[in-house]
């Protein structure tokens, strides 16, 4: 039996299923990242796993975000497209990023801070975002992203509109 493994893109998917051997399909739920960024907007965070307060979100990466940060690390996955993760690390982070905060916090304007370089990311790359460092994301044509990180403000569940029922 041959067998062949295909990528998905952004532009380029299959919406799959969940096959059931001995149980209801009610019992689990289903989406495909790839789908669900193509319906974001650029740099929505949409929740598309949960394990109690940890998150996976499905990023669609196109342009240039704004500055983020978080208290505790977080990891990305480049799933499509090409991206580049300039780093700062936060002069005052308590005061920009309150140690029991959960989740990634917006900042507005320009973080102030040494910069710690950036990442070049391309498709299957994976790169840490530092707890207390401000993070940008730029894409050079629009991508996919997969985030793990904890449930926070800019978390956005939409499990009615992307998920297989």
């Amino acid at each position: 039996m041959d067998h062949k493994t295909t990528f998905a893109s952004l532009d380029r998917f299959e919406k799959g299923g969940v096959e059931i051997i001995d149980d209801d399909v009610k019992h689990y739920a289903f989406s495909n990242v790839f789908e669900v960024a193509s319906k974001a907007l650029p740099y929505e965070k949409v929740v598309v796993a949960k394990n109690m307060q940890y998150v996976l979100e499905a990023v669609r990466a196109e342009g240039s975000s704004n500055w983020f940060a978080a208290s505790h690390d977080e990891f990305v996955i480049l799933l499509d497209g090409e991206l580049e993760i300039d780093f700062i690390a936060l002069e005052n982070a308590q005061d920009i990023v309150p140690p029991a905060s959960a989740g990634t916090i917006a900042i507005a304007g320009e973080p102030q801070g040494d910069r710690m370089g950036m990442c070049r990311l391309q498709h299957g790359h994976q790169a840490l975002l530092p707890a207390n460092s401000a993070y940008r994301f730029r894409a050079t044509r629009p991508g996919v992203l997969l985030i793990q990180t904890v449930a926070g403000s800019l978390s956005v569940e939409k499990w009615r509109d992307i998920c297989l029922h």
